[in-house]
């Protein structure tokens, strides 16, 4: 495990390498640092491949752009936006394909939070992956890296009330999917025990 210190030398080497067009230095910033943006791929992403688009698409952004890093933050929080805006791009290609309906006041029942605890990260972001296009993104956008309703109607070009009632909507379909799981769990558990 490196030290702050190391970590800001060794990116500082990283960064001064990939600004010089360095394939040696291009090629450490891409084993470093894909598989921790490939998760943030795959949340937004509809399958694996779409996932492997949006991340070489980021590092192509990423490529052209890292000589306006300016070192006020830090590096991977800055690699990480580009990520997330690439995904978002993606969204707002496909959004005339998936739109997303603005409602300003509609009910979305609510199911119980305990049903997600007993869930492992890993399995429920398969669930996520599931959820529809609008859903998708609006969650991970909110749940998962922290943007405000305002933000995420802004990136997205809706409403602050449809950016609520989506992610209340994808919740809802994320808690009967998780209690549709454990019955399916509870039901082969039942079938093994006769």
């Amino acid at each position: 495990m490196r030290s702050n210190q190391e970590k800001r030398e060794f990116e500082a080497m990283i960064i001064k390498g990939c600004i010089e067009c360095k394939p040696k230095f291009q090629k450490l910033l891409y084993s470093t640092y894909a598989p921790k943006l490939f998760g943030i791929c795959i949340r937004y992403a509809k399958d694996h491949h779409q996932a492997e688009d949006i991340l070489q698409e980021g590092f192509i952004k990423i490529y052209k752009n890292i000589a306006k890093f300016r070192g006020d933050g830090s590096f991977e929080g800055w690699i990480k936006r580009i990520v997330v805006n690439t995904a978002i791009e993606h969204y707002r290609k496909s959004v005339s394909m998936y739109p997303i309906l603005e409602v300003e006041n509609s009910f979305v029942p609510q199911v119980s939070e305990k049903v997600v605890e007993s869930l492992a990260a890993e399995d429920l972001m398969k669930l996520v992956q599931q959820l529809a296009k609008g859903y998708r993104t609006i969650f991970n956008l909110y749940a998962i890296e922290g943007y405000s309703h305002r933000e995420i109607s802004q990136l997205l070009g809706i409403s602050e009330g449809t950016s609520k009632s989506q992610l209340a909507r994808a919740r809802y379909i994320l808690q009967k999917m998780i209690v549709e799981l454990h019955k399916k769990e509870n039901l082969g558990e039942a079938y093994g025990r006769i």
